[in-house]
């Protein structure tokens, strides 16, 4: 998708969780980037209860912006757990602007973190994909293939020890028989009666 606008910092473009909005110049750390907007729900009335988006965006306990609306860019901004930008909230003068924490080059996307209570009821349940989770995940995958790789060796490793003791102990039985064999009984020299083997008495011997 192409730029919004040639003079601004940002465009829309595709991201790992769909679309996103990404730096198209260098922005400044606690520099203003964009303002978040949309028509002001209030909530002590009925009609406006049973609105429910993932674009609303709570100023208090009154009123929430409904940021649903096409000219909204800021509702392109995709949550991070570790986020270079920031949401600074006005509640008196109901507005929000997007802000960002860390210094951004370009190519960069931007993006903030949507709070507990939006991180509970959407992200949670199907798992957070910004890029600090995704390194998490893939570092614990690692280590998972890592631990099953070690005991897979170790168990390898028993198995060779035990047929090694198994094969000493067989090169023993045999070496034990081979003896036995060689080795000539009592009175093999003798013949019957107390006779030499020769037919000779002892005595006359």
């Amino acid at each position: 998708m192409s730029a919004i606008s040639s003079n601004k910092p940002y465009r829309v473009g595709r991201s790992k969780t769909g679309l996103g909005l990404f730096a198209t110049k260098p922005i400044k750390k606690g520099a203003k980037i964009i303002r978040y907007f949309g028509p002001l729900l209030d909530s002590r009335k009925k009609k406006d209860d049973a609105i429910e988006n993932k674009y609303l965006f709570e100023l208090n306990d009154r009123w929430t912006i409904d940021g649903s609306i096409r000219a909204n860019v800021a509702r392109y901004i995709n949550h991070a757990c570790r986020p270079n930008a920031e949401s600074d909230v006005k509640p008196r003068k109901r507005k929000v602007f997007i802000r960002a924490i860390k210094n951004i080059e370009p190519g960069d996307e931007i993006n903030y973190d949507y709070g507990t209570d939006y991180f509970k009821a959407y992200l949670k349940p199907i798992g957070c994909k910004c890029a600090a989770c995704e390194r998490k995940r893939k570092k614990k995958r690692a280590e998972a293939r890592a631990e099953r790789q070690r005991l897979k060796e170790k168990a390898e490793r028993k198995v060779r020890r035990k047929a090694e003791k198994l094969a000493k102990q067989g090169a023993g039985k045999k070496a034990g028989n081979g003896a036995k064999a060689t080795r000539k009984p009592n009175g093999a020299a003798k013949g019957g009666n107390g006779r030499l083997a020769n037919g000779h008495d002892r005595a006359s011997a």
